[in-house]
């Protein structure tokens, strides 16, 4: 999804939750000001569900749920909400809500040239503010390429880059999945630096 900037006043997160209710589009509420999200291409739907399918179907019978874009993250103790492209929480907590979970331990964001600096940089300082986050996840959509951010026990984030013909170690919920699995049947366009 790529963020865009709507013009306008603040919003409570009550109004928030109200007016999006009328709206044909998402909206995520950062610091009051509401930002439309708009769709992606074929990769990005394409390697999201790829993730969500492999995701779910490693969880299935567990406690943890999996929800894709359509359901918002609570950043913790803030009244900032986005709609990242996959995120799984084991936490009870999270049952108390039906329009947003707060405390996801893995989060998938699958990048674009236009949200890559946000989602790399502004967008993974909020998601690390919570202490359930484990992995942060972010799929390249132009290449066979997935960077992530994982928390090890003694609270350090670290980045683990995986390239074609590594296996990928989610560790926040017990998968390890080869690349090419996220990227089956992704189809990239040759690069426009070739001879």
């Amino acid at each position: 999804m790529i963020a865009a900037k709507e013009k306008g006043r603040y919003f409570t997160p009550e109004e928030y939750f109200a007016w999006e209710e009328q709206q044909l589009e998402k909206h995520e509420l950062i610091d009051g000001r509401v930002y439309a999200m708009t769709g992606g291409t074929q990769n990005h739907s394409a390697i999201k569900i790829n993730i969500v399918s492999l995701i779910k179907a490693h969880l299935r019978g567990s406690r943890c749920r999996v929800f894709n874009s359509d359901l918002k993250v609570n950043i913790l103790d803030t009244s900032n909400y986005t709609y990242p492209d996959l995120s799984v929480t084991c936490d009870d907590r999270d049952r108390e809500h039906t329009q947003y979970i707060t405390y996801p331990c893995l989060i998938v964001e699958v990048l674009s040239p236009s949200t890559e600096a946000y989602d790399r940089g502004k967008k993974f300082e909020m998601y690390r503010q919570n202490p359930n986050l484990v992995d942060y996840v972010l799929a390249s959509s132009e290449e066979m390429a997935i960077d992530m951010y994982h928390k090890n026990e003694a609270g350090d984030w670290l980045i683990l880059s995986y390239r074609p013909g590594d296996v990928v170690e989610l560790k926040s919920i017990g998968l390890s999945v080869a690349i090419e699995e996220f990227y089956e049947e992704v189809v990239f366009e040759p690069s426009s630096n070739a001879v």
